[in-house]
């Protein structure tokens, strides 16, 4: 039996804008690139675009062999994770593309896996390539594309400035030297989808700076946490600009959310990829104790972002999933203002790659414990900073 791996993206420039998806289908025993498709699709989303790159990677295969296995690579974890049931499909415009998607090939044969975008470089490339033909009033060839040989050069993975591919909105940190900041001059984008980012409130261990990640007791909110959430809480009530909450899963992260869910009237959502570091065996020990106990280990943590605590998780892996939970609320999302309530690892990690920061840049800010950043979005895959460690509402 055949294997074949299908890498397919979309994109579109203004979400909703001129869109066009690239699918690429490769040979799983050699590597051989054995088709190429890509479509510019007129005005869409970037889920749409997603979603039809999908179908038509498949139904590419399928004509190749339909008694293959296909095991799909897309960096779209709203598609992957949807496709694998693990995700619900609300969306009306999603639903109708999911069921086509599922009945090219049975079940059985086709696996799902999400990767970061830039090693869908092919894929992403043949997505521009259609939207530059698209713009040009042409029709994508095959014949003309150099799709996969930009992908082989390129180091980065980056779209440049053609446009939107690839995980479903693009963090300033992977475009900013290519294109100019939103507001400085850049053409009107419409509303971005805004994250206002509430750390949660204070625990029993937040005034003694003891390591707390994923990894430890998940202490609930103190009395003062509680008192802060409140406080939060009837600040955003105030404002009336939240339009929907997304929570870590982790207790003193839904404490807090919940009590400005009550306010608001509004539901709360649980996002994985926010949760805070798995600090390993230093979960629950304060810096000075790990540094007397383990500073070899200690001193690696602190030099690079790929380096764990021993049993934890390292800097490099976080941003990795925090990049994809971002991807999939900032296309959800478009044009809206979300509340994610979360830890310290998350938001600086948000903001580090909002401002196209250096990893040791996380060491340099300052999270108050309930404080409030805020980071925008923008179709063409810009961000902007809006706000850092706020504590007025606390006073």
């Amino acid at each position: 039996m055949r294997e074949f791996i299908v890498e397919a993206d979309g994109g579109s420039r203004g979400n909703p804008g001129p869109a066009g998806y690239g699918s690429v289908v490769i040979d799983a025993t050699t590597g051989e690139t054995l088709r190429e498709v890509a479509e510019y699709i007129g005005v869409a989303t970037n889920n749409v675009a997603e979603y039809k790159g999908l179908v038509a990677g498949l139904k590419a295969a399928h004509e190749l062999d339909p008694a293959a296995t296909v095991h799909v690579r897309m960096d779209s974890k709203l598609v992957v994770e949807q496709m694998s049931g693990r995700w619900k499909i609300k969306h009306p415009d999603m639903k109708p593309l999911a069921a086509e998607a599922a009945r090219v090939f049975p079940s059985s044969q086709v696996t799902y896996e999400w990767i970061p975008r830039e090693k869908n470089k092919h894929a992403d490339r043949l997505a521009n390539e259609a939207m530059d033909a698209g713009k040009r009033g042409e029709q994508w060839s095959a014949s003309d594309s150099t799709a996969e040989l930009d992908a082989m050069a390129s180091p980065t993975g980056t779209t440049g400035t053609t446009g939107t591919a690839g995980a479903d909105v693009r963090a300033a940190g992977n475009v900013a030297a290519q294109a100019p900041p939103v507001g400085w001059g850049a053409a009107d984008l419409g509303a971005p989808a805004t994250f206002v980012l509430l750390r949660h409130g204070e625990t029993a261990l937040t005034p003694q700076k003891r390591f707390s990640g994923s990894g430890g007791s998940d202490p609930s909110l103190s009395d003062v946490g509680r008192e802060q959430a409140e406080r939060a809480a009837a600040a955003f009530a105030a404002r009336g600009t939240i339009q929907a909450i997304v929570s870590s899963p982790l207790k003193r992260c839904q404490e807090t959310a919940q009590a400005v869910a009550a306010r608001l009237g509004l539901d709360v959502r649980i996002e994985d990829g926010l949760r805070e570091t798995d600090f390993g065996a230093w979960e629950g020990l304060t810096f000075g104790e790990v540094r007397s106990r383990q500073p070899e280990e200690l001193n690696a943590w602190l030099a690079s972002p790929d380096a764990a605590p021993p049993g934890g998780e390292s800097f490099a892996a976080v941003a990795e999933r925090v990049s994809a939970a971002r991807d999939c609320l900032a296309a959800e999302y478009a044009g809206r203002t979300v509340l994610l309530v979360t830890h310290v690892t998350p938001i600086k990690t948000l903001v580090r790659l909002a401002l196209g920061a250096p990893p040791e840049s996380l060491f340099r800010m300052e999270l108050s414990a309930a404080s409030v950043s805020a980071v925008a979005y923008y179709g063409d895959g810009n961000a902007s900073v809006r706000l850092l460690n706020d504590t007025s509402h606390l006073r």
